[in-house]
């Protein structure tokens, strides 16, 4: 799909993910705008980056019903990126009513504003792994399998699931395309890394702010596993998901996950050796020994619907993951053009995709 000229709106596009998804689709030539709260952290992307400078940025609560109304009104998007959130499951354990009110009720308050507004063709509503009720099984969870969530961020992005559920039934049905010409899909990945992400709480960027610091990494949960991947695999995914509603309606209008290939599934401990190999010296890291809020185990997603369908499967391996990002923060430490490097990264990775596209096509098919 040619992305040139089409209006955007992405919602939390000062965050981490918002601000990569903001870079791409300017460098696709989108008429990209964004409304979210002030970046979350002193450092962040979104700064580093220069997202701004190639967009329209308005800031504002997606909480705020009034607010986000305007937004539409003045954008008119025909494509949404539903990324605002409260990410963070220790802030959810410090702050369940403000984690609930935002990924809620702001995602309500989004879909509703989507509603009254012409023109919108394709939403996508980014949720998390964490929406499915995890039972610690060994093998990865299917777009079907039951919703839940133990503390309240997994749990709040369950509801946002049922939230999706119930405008999709009531006011985007795929029954009644014809009249109202809206398509609607959640996403849901797992753990994402890569430059950029200052976020307190979260393993690589404590990781990255210790070896810059020079300091030892206190880690929890060593053997804790996760499906790692750059923020660019997922990403990749809701991006084709939002082609697929444009061009083919309510075909793909359903819950999509997106992962890294079960052999990238690492525990926290193996994470950290590897970085802490990559980054070379003055890394070093121990385990944390206090207490701590409960954190699943073992939680992996079955993405083998995107394959099938989307033809979407993983470019880059666990340890070129890895790589990539431990580069961005040793670019960013040596006061570079982050918003030049930083698509940089993004084109390499396109390039990467093209390039495992074709070594999978059938000989004599072109990509």
């Amino acid at each position: 799909m040619n992305w040139s000229g089409r209006r955007v709106l992405i919602t939390g596009h000062t965050g981490f993910k918002g601000s990569w998804l903001s870079l791409w689709l300017q460098s696709k030539g989108a008429d990209v705008c964004g409304f979210a709260l002030e970046p979350p952290t002193a450092v962040n992307l979104f700064t580093d980056a220069g997202v701004a400078s190639g967009m329209r940025s308005v800031l504002g609560d997606i909480r705020n019903t009034d607010d986000v109304a305007k937004v539409f009104q003045e954008h008119r998007p025909e494509i949404v990126f539903h990324m605002a959130a409260q990410p963070l499951v220790r802030s959810s354990y410090a702050d369940p009513v403000g984690t609930y009110a935002t990924n809620v009720v702001g995602t309500a308050c989004v879909l509703d504003a989507a509603r009254q507004t012409p023109g919108v063709r394709a939403i996508v509503v980014v949720t998390t792994d964490k929406c499915y009720e995890n039972r610690e099984w060994d093998w990865p969870y299917r777009e079907n399998d039951r919703l839940g969530g133990y503390d309240p961020y997994s749990n709040s992005k369950a509801c946002t699931e049922l939230v999706v559920s119930a405008y999709r039934s009531s006011f985007f049905n795929p029954a009644r395309y014809e009249e109202h010409g809206v398509a609607i899909a959640s996403v849901r990945a797992g753990n994402v890394i890569g430059g950029g992400d200052w976020a307190t709480d979260r393993l690589v960027p404590d990781i990255m702010r210790a070896f810059l610091a020079s300091e030892p990494v206190l880690i929890r949960n060593p053997h804790a596993i996760r499906p790692w991947q750059h923020v660019l695999e997922p990403l990749r995914g809701y991006v084709a998901v939002a082609e697929s509603l444009c061009e083919k309606g309510t075909a793909d209008a359903e819950a999509w996950n997106f992962g890294p290939d079960p052999a990238d599934a690492r525990t926290v401990e193996w994470i950290v050796m590897k970085l802490a190999s990559l980054w070379g010296e003055g890394a070093h890291w121990r385990v944390d020994s206090g207490d701590h809020p409960h954190e699943a185990h073992t939680l992996q997603l079955d993405w083998s619907k995107a394959k099938r369908r989307l033809q979407w499967s993983p470019a880059y391996t666990l340890s070129e993951s890895l790589g990539a990002t431990v580069e961005w923060y040793k670019v960013k430490s040596s006061n570079k053009d982050m918003r030049s490097f930083t698509l940089q990264q993004i084109q390499r990775y396109e390039e990467r995709c093209r390039s495992s596209l074709a070594t999978s096509l059938p000989r004599g098919a072109t990509p």
